[in-house]
């Protein structure tokens, strides 16, 4: 297992694949560290199965040998991909980002227990806001974000489709202590430091809300932030925040994630999950 730090683009040849390089890139341009391209290979169960009772055993020891053929030629289409996909995807940062350190990582199996594979050494976590399985839609999201996001405790940037370099970021801040945690965490961070910097609440216009907004935006401040706070009014949060990036041209949207349990996001719904599905622009997700 690897042991120095780096920031893990996880890619699967999706259209967002060359965004996730790029985000990737510039957050480890940004903290001077190495991308890690990580390619999962989820290969299917063998073909194989006890054929006995079904045919004769002569027929039944030829078909399992051609099976095996079928096995193993699968195993190495796999194989081909991932070497193909992550020299690319290495070629490609390399063309745009100079001479960064690319790292290569290609395992089987599932997404999550691979990014665990590398915990200690994961500063943060890239992705694709849509990956190949939901790669003709547009209002659904890539089914492993959230698993990934409930799992982990570095920030999860959810990549649009196109790289654009960023120039000002957004904090979505309810009050809540996972909104304050985002704070607390990008204040220790020089990833969005020198960016033009927002922290936005939607409602909430009572004593108790205002004075949080105004501790959170005093402790970016401390923390050699130049940021403005906004309070504003909307019907609805998630179509709030959505405007005020719009209006003011925001590159990027930093969002506390999955404060519900799942069982708690099945009665109430998940803001998190409408901002990522929302927009086309990057998301940080920090929990």
């Amino acid at each position: 297992m690897t042991t120095s730090q780096h920031i893990l683009a996880c890619i699967d040849g999706s259209a967002v694949t060359a965004s996730v390089c790029d985000y990737a890139a510039w957050y480890a341009n940004r903290l001077n560290l190495p991308v890690g391209l990580l390619h999962v290979s989820d290969v299917p169960a063998s073909f194989r199965r006890d054929l006995s009772g079904a045919i004769g055993i002569n027929s039944r020891e030829f078909l399992l040998e051609e099976l095996a053929q079928l096995d193993e030629q699968r195993a190495k289409v796999v194989n081909d991909y991932s070497n193909a996909l992550v020299q690319d995807a290495k070629s490609h940062i390399r063309n745009k980002f100079g001479d960064l350190e690319v790292l290569i990582y290609q395992r089987r199996g599932k997404l999550l227990p691979a990014i665990e594979h590398f915990a200690t050494a994961n500063r943060a976590i890239v992705m694709g806001r849509r990956g190949e399985d939901h790669k003709y839609s547009r209002i659904n999201i890539g089914s492993q974000i959230e698993t990934v996001a409930r799992a982990s405790d570095i920030p999860v940037v959810i990549c649009s489709e196109t790289f654009k370099a960023p120039r000002s970021y957004m904090i979505a801040f309810d009050g809540s202590k996972t909104a304050i945690k985002a704070v607390q965490m990008v204040a220790r961070s020089p990833m969005l430091k020198g960016l033009d910097s927002h922290v936005v609440m939607i409602g909430n216009h009572n004593g108790a809300a205002k004075q949080s907004l105004s501790a959170a935006t005093a402790q970016l401040q401390e923390a050699g932030f130049s940021v403005k706070a906004h309070h504003l009014s909307a019907s609805d949060a998630v179509d709030g925040l959505l405007k005020f990036q719009l209006d003011n041209d925001i590159d990027i949207m930093v969002v506390g994630a999955y404060g519900h349990s799942k069982l708690q996001q099945l009665f109430l719904g998940s803001t998190t999950t409408e901002i990522i599905a929302s927009t086309l622009s990057p998301v940080v997700l920090l929990r």
